[in-house]
């Protein structure tokens, strides 16, 4: 597991990064933003093939982290329904985060000859090295889904990757941050530098701050995902008490809302102080149409299924890898919250024009 989780720590610091002023940063920061209150629309992530023909009689097994995740739950119920599309023989490995399970599963897709394996939801394939290179000396190809930032470089064990753009959700959050404070954020960022995607996705928030107000304050608190229970609250009201002028905070992943938003109450500081932050997950949607979170950035993971199945197909098929998962953000805010189900869920709010465009460019009309 120390492989899976690695350079944790718990900290808070100010940055004083300097960049170069933006000409005009406030209609930058809103022009961000109005592209992501747009309804998603299908844009084909690389050329159309017969995926039925070229994934005839082929086998493909999913290791997710742990299937105790409702996100994990939730892509894989949607990875499925797209290879029952296809007719493919599509697998997920239940595990319940063991290192004993994940090795069981490669193993199992070694012995009944899968044509491959995908690494998916978070799970770091670094961890599974020896065992990954056992199934590609077997003839298997090997993916990872929902894992690394469009930045990072994969594993050398893997074959293709369906990147996320982790890093452009965190410049939408800054650029959110700047324009609801009306220029003039005092930003408190919380991460997770234990989890592979979250250093990229704090430093372009910190970044994208930077250059759109480069006198602004921003502090980091950074907690490994095994302490979110027990460290974020008095992480947070630590630092919201010795810096009254914070207005934002940001938690990069949603869930951690949950233990940010007691902070905000028990400090005072309920309505003055902002959360906005990336998922899309359900309970925080309720939370944001409650009035608890500003605004969350949303992907839809049935969408995200289907991107999937689409790069693990192009890697079996011997297409071009795509360049990111093509899966949209999309702002949810108090004005359309509604739109995701009450109570919430993962896919409702975003239309489905996922369906036509990948059935489209997989030849199925």
């Amino acid at each position: 597991m120390q492989k899976l989780l690695t350079g944790a720590f718990l900290a808070v610091c100010t940055y004083g990064m300097t960049a170069p002023a933006m000409a005009d940063p406030m209609a930058d920061a809103k022009a961000i933003i109005a592209e992501h209150e747009k309804m998603p629309v299908f844009e084909a992530p690389g050329d159309a093939f017969d995926a039925k023909a070229c994934m005839k009689d082929k086998k493909v097994l999913s290791i997710p982290i742990s299937m105790t995740i409702p996100f994990n739950v939730e892509l894989q119920k949607a990875m499925a329904s797209a290879a029952a599309e296809i007719g493919f023989t599509y697998t997920t490995w239940d595990n319940q985060l063991k290192v004993d399970q994940w090795i069981q599963g490669v193993s199992q897709a070694i012995s009944q000859k899968y044509d491959a394996l995908d690494i998916a939801g978070g799970l770091n394939p670094e961890v599974l090295g020896p065992q990954l290179s056992e199934a590609r000396g077997a003839g298997l190809k090997i993916s990872t889904t929902h894992l690394y930032d469009v930045t990072q470089t994969q594993f050398g064990g893997v074959d293709y990757s369906a990147k996320v753009d982790f890093s452009g959700a965190g410049k939408l959050l800054a650029a959110w941050a700047y324009v609801k404070t009306e220029g003039k954020p005092n930003v408190l960022i919380v991460g997770s530098s234990d989890v592979l995607p979250s250093i990229p996705f704090v430093k372009a928030i910190q970044a994208e701050l930077t250059a759109l107000c480069p006198e602004c304050k921003q502090k980091h608190l950074d907690v490994p995902v095994s302490e979110w229970a027990t460290k974020i609250q008095p992480g947070v009201q630590s630092a919201l008490i010795s810096d009254p002028g914070i207005n934002f905070v940001l938690p990069i992943y949603d869930s951690m809302s949950q233990f940010v938003f007691p902070a905000l109450r028990i400090t005072g500081s309920e309505g003055a102080v902002k959360i906005a932050s990336f998922n899309g997950t359900p309970f925080v949607l309720d939370m944001l149409r409650e009035g608890q979170v500003d605004m969350d950035i949303g992907e839809s993971l049935g969408w995200a299924g289907y991107a999937a199945i689409d790069n693990i197909m192009r890697m079996i098929c011997g297409l071009p890898s795509v360049a990111k998962l093509n899966v949209p953000l999309l702002i949810f805010d108090e004005k359309n919250v509604k739109t995701a189900g009450i109570p919430a869920n993962f896919n409702d709010g975003y239309g489905d024009a996922y369906l036509g465009g990948f059935r489209k460019l997989w030849k199925l009309n």
